[in-house]
């Protein structure tokens, strides 16, 4: 099952030629999950190819403008184009006071939309993972979200299973779904042919925030954590004034979390990339900085380490 993140707005407030509003998609196998919709997403979507009708869920961090201003106009395309399967919006506290706005910006709509709020600790559940809010500090109110997958079964060993005497086929997979087989009088079961159970993966996403241990506590040994890093350290005053992060201080939650790996974004115009890995790598090496259109691959641990898959469009 892939699991991916692709960078669709990488820009802190102010959009720059490169790097548009705020705007992150995970995709988990045909599920896509929009983290916030800045001016000019479903542009970024349609320029690089991917068709905005596959997103079933939105996940607004908090309601500033720059994060939630392009979603009423891709909904309105949405219903251009003659959608009609459900989409679903989360944002935070507070957030179902703002649909009068919403709704009047977006009109009617033929396809169902629902609209929820979305607390630190409620749930979005699936079959084989979930979707956690998690608490963060922002001037106004906030939620981040830890995408984290169910355990998975162990490998199944084969050779052991014939030894025990079960015949290869509709048996071998009853035993991998955790079911027991008879072979003869004789009871076999999953925990005798089957590893060890094995770790599903896990991302966080903070949307806007000041370094808070609720966002170290989430993202404890997650694969990923995409993390706000709006200003060096020169600028700490005014990020603390506007409750974003430096580049330190994202780095230092990525090394209390022991993260595998720290995605930096939401940059201001006044920073450049390798302002941010030159403040935050000495503090924790496990960096990028990715720019619009990148992509970050998250496989199984079994299968090695999240790359990064980086874009042609400004080369």
């Amino acid at each position: 099952m892939e699991l991916s993140v692709l960078f669709l707005g990488t820009a802190g407030s102010v959009p720059t030629p490169s790097r548009g509003l705020s705007a992150t998609m995970v995709q988990r196998g045909g599920d896509r999950f929009l983290v916030d919709c800045g001016e000019g997403t479903q542009r970024q979507l349609i320029r690089i190819g991917i068709g905005i009708n596959d997103i079933s869920h939105v996940l607004l961090t908090h309601l500033h403008a720059d994060h939630y201003l392009g979603l009423p106009g891709m909904m309105k395309t949405w219903q251009l184009w003659g959608r009609t399967d459900p989409v679903t919006v989360y944002g935070p506290r507070g957030f179902l006071d703002f649909l009068d706005v919403m709704k009047r910006l977006v009109g009617k709509t033929e396809y169902p939309v629902s609209y929820h709020e979305m607390a630190p600790g409620g749930l979005i559940p699936f079959d084989d993972f979930q979707i956690e809010g998690i608490a963060t500090q922002h001037k106004i109110n906030s939620i981040g979200y830890r995408l984290s997958e169910h355990e998975r079964p162990g490998r199944f060993n084969p050779e052991r299973a014939r030894e025990l005497g079960v015949t290869p086929g509709p048996d071998f997979g009853r035993l991998q779904h955790g079911q027991s087989v008879w072979v003869g009088d004789r009871e076999v079961r999953p925990s005798e042919v089957m590893g060890e159970s094995r770790t599903g993966r896990t991302i966080v996403v903070t949307g806007d925030t000041r370094p808070c241990r609720t966002v170290a506590e989430a993202a404890r040994r997650a694969d990923l954590l995409v993390h706000d890093c709006t200003f060096t350290m020169d600028e700490h005053e005014r990020a603390r004034h506007t409750m974003h992060s430096t580049a330190a201080e994202a780095a230092e939650i990525g090394r209390e979390a022991d993260v595998k790996l720290l995605a930096l974004t939401h940059l201001s115009f006044r920073h450049h990339a390798r302002d941010m890995v030159a403040e935050a790598k000495p503090i924790f090496d496990r960096i990028v900085v990715p720019s619009d259109f990148d992509r970050l691959v998250i496989p199984y641990s079994e299968k090695g380490a999240a790359y990064m898959q980086r874009s042609d469009v400004y080369a």
